[in-house]
């Protein structure tokens, strides 16, 4: 089978141009390990209840795969998780990871850090503005996250788009994020001048990932249309998002009733406690669910999480044909 080599394969050392998303709550260290022995590059997810014990191990198992492997962080609660980010570029074993990202909120102190580490900063960006920020603040890797993407980001531009007016204007690396699930969408960005994917709501549902069987089923019944976009999952979560940072996630009863009341639910503390008492329930009515558009791609297999990367890894092929349109 053909291969695709880029600015990003070349750097990083791996043989598909795909990222696994570092999807908190969904991806820990056995799916990242997965994604990245299948030749693709895995990352941990590392949520605002992270703590440094978990982050040891989760690290432990990525490391494990022998191949490059990374983590994600939350730019804004990395102040209240002391010794995450430094038990992170540790690594385990010897192997420190390759990139580290770091979005939503005030990143630009955290660069400096990761990159004396010997590690590549990346950071998700939704405007050519976020990405010359980026660029400015010395960032190595952009992902250029559409709004049809799955989890947090800005909804004001979709991903294709984005990537075009990105590329545009930066000379680094650029990652597609939003909507990529198969082979064709792969090539597509390839084809647009992506060094590669920044892969989630493909793996969402993969035998390795944390997600619980019952929302792996609720997942592969929801439909492209099936998604909505908003904060009143991450207002009721009492967390702390930031506000210009929604999350798209699967429409359900919940959301329904507290869209359009956002500043009522921040006050109703009974609201507020039903939601954060569903993911322990496994209340598929009230809790968050979080997935993109390309959610009805997904079937009800738990697929390896090779075998996904295995089918991205399909776009080489895609391109090959689409070259020999061209005369």
């Amino acid at each position: 089978m053909p291969r695709v080599q880029t600015r990003f394969t070349e750097r990083f050392g791996v043989e598909v141009p795909v990222v696994g998303a570092p999807m908190a709550g969904a991806t820990g260290g056995a799916l990242a390990g997965a994604v990245s022995a299948a030749g693709g590059l895995g990352m941990i997810g590392i949520g605002p209840g992270a703590d440094p014990g978990w982050v040891r191990e989760q690290v432990a198992l990525a490391a494990a795969s022998g191949k490059p492997y990374g983590g994600g962080l939350l730019a804004w609660s990395v102040p209240d998780q002391p010794g995450v980010l430094d038990t992170l570029l540790q690594g385990a074993d010897g192997r420190a990871p390759a990139m580290v990202s770091v979005s939503y909120g005030d990143y630009a102190p955290y660069v400096r850090v990761i990159k004396d580490a010997g590690v590549a900063v990346a950071t998700q960006v939704g405007t050519v503005a976020d990405a010359l920020a980026a660029e400015q603040a010395g960032v190595d890797v952009l992902v250029a996250r559409g709004g049809e993407g799955g989890g947090h980001g800005r909804n004001l531009v979709a991903t294709l788009p984005l990537l075009q007016a990105v590329l545009s204007r930066v000379e680094m690396p650029v990652l597609a994020a939003g909507g990529v699930g198969t082979a064709r969408g792969l090539a597509a960005v390839l084809a647009a001048g992506a060094a590669g994917a920044w892969v989630g709501t493909a793996f969402l549902t993969s035998r390795e990932s944390l997600t619980a069987d019952v929302v792996a089923a609720r997942l592969a019944e929801v439909d492209e249309t099936g998604t909505e976009y908003g904060t009143v999952f991450d207002i009721a979560s009492g967390l702390g998002w930031p506000p210009e940072f929604g999350g798209r996630a699967v429409r359900n009863a919940f959301f329904e009733t507290w869209e359009g009341r956002e500043t009522e639910l921040a006050g109703n503390r009974g609201a507020m406690e039903q939601f954060q008492a569903a993911r322990g329930e496994l209340d598929l009515s009230r809790m968050s669910l979080y997935a993109g558009q390309g959610v009805g791609l997904l079937d009800e297999r738990r697929r390896p999480a090779a075998e996904v990367v295995a089918e991205l890894a399909g776009a080489a092929e895609l391109l090959r044909q689409a070259a020999d349109l061209v005369r």
